[in-house]
């Protein structure tokens, strides 16, 4: 473990990393959440402070932790779900890095655009919004905690989160043949007072290429939805390696467990800068009663969103014809 600096005395007071300390006569370990935080916030990232003793006691408890594991078997934070297996743990707390919303986003961006539809505010995103077809699976509890980086990480009420995934079978609706007319797998929530929204839905598949995984785009507000443009972050929650090797023995997710098994976070072309580190969210549960997976997203309004959607691609992952590459 490398040796935190001592901090630099100027005439203002003394500082660390060129900025006055909240407690001047405090150690650098010693000046509270509000400035761990600044501390560790990066663009892509976190800059880990070695040592950090009572510090890392105040972060713990301001940044629940993320899991997941590589299939390469490479080196990995690693946590414990409730069912006891390894499962890989990372601090969520910087910005959610910006990723791509994919060939498949529905937002408008590329022509379906399932934001201007009534009923896309919800919370449980089994079924058509019109109910005339219901996504089969195991069940998944899907919940973001969005965090206001630029105001030194409070609960970003009001924002709307926009999610969508892949069915078991790697297809996603709006898009894959037979699909078109299919919104399942798609919804909007309104974080409350804590930041929190939560989705109900089916644990996706895998699919030839990429890491399992959920898209999500982050709005000022729900007014803002019907616009892809107004998006404030976009990005993808990976889902935990143990989780997905479970849920992938169901006879439903026939082709997935082949498909996860050739990938790995460190080669996803998405998840890859880092294994997502900021991206694994916490999960729970077994393939009798479903999983819920909570992950805490930081998003910062100082910084430009460098993301946006791809063109169209293909139908989908197996069983789908041409597999997604985002």
């Amino acid at each position: 473990m490398s040796r935190i600096p001592e901090p630099v005395q100027t005439p203002e007071g003394p500082t660390y990393e060129g900025r006055l300390l909240d407690r001047a006569d405090e150690e650098v370990v010693d000046q509270g959440a509000a400035f761990d935080i600044r501390t560790l916030v990066t663009r892509r990232g976190v800059l880990g402070l070695a040592g950090l003793g009572v510090g890392a006691v105040v972060l713990a408890a301001c940044a629940p932790a993320a899991t997941g594991t590589s299939s390469t078997g490479s080196a990995e934070p690693t946590a414990t779900t409730d069912t006891g297996s390894s499962s890989g743990t990372a601090t969520a707390a910087g910005e959610i890095p910006d990723e791509t919303a994919g060939p498949y986003p529905g937002d408008g961006s590329n022509g379906p655009d399932v934001l201007e539809e009534s009923g896309i505010v919800r919370q449980d995103i089994t079924t058509s919004i019109d109910g005339s077809a219901t996504a089969d699976g195991i069940p998944l509890t899907f919940e973001f905690e969005v965090l206001d980086m630029a105001n030194g990480g409070v609960p970003f009420e009001g924002v709307a989160v926009y999610a969508w995934h892949c069915t078991a079978q790697g297809e996603y609706s709006m898009y894959s043949s037979g699909l078109e007319d299919v919104t399942y797998l798609r919804g909007v929530q309104v974080a409350d007072a804590e930041g929190k929204v939560s989705f109900s839905s089916v644990f996706p598949g895998c699919y030839s290429g990429r890491w399992p995984h959920i898209h999500f785009e982050v709005y000022p507000d729900v007014d803002s939805i019907t616009d892809s443009a107004n998006a404030i972050a976009t990005s993808q929650m990976a889902l935990p390696e143990d989780a997905c090797s479970a849920v992938y023995a169901d006879s439903r997710y026939d082709g997935s467990s082949q498909n996860l098994s050739q990938t790995s976070l460190a080669g996803d072309n998405v998840f890859g800068d880092d294994s997502a580190a900021l991206q694994l969210p916490t999960i729970t549960g077994d393939v009798t009663g479903g999983y819920t997976a909570t992950l805490v997203v930081g998003v910062d309004t100082t910084t430009t969103p460098s993301a946006g959607s791809a063109p169209s691609g293909g139908d989908g992952g197996p069983g789908g014809g041409q597999a997604p590459s985002n």
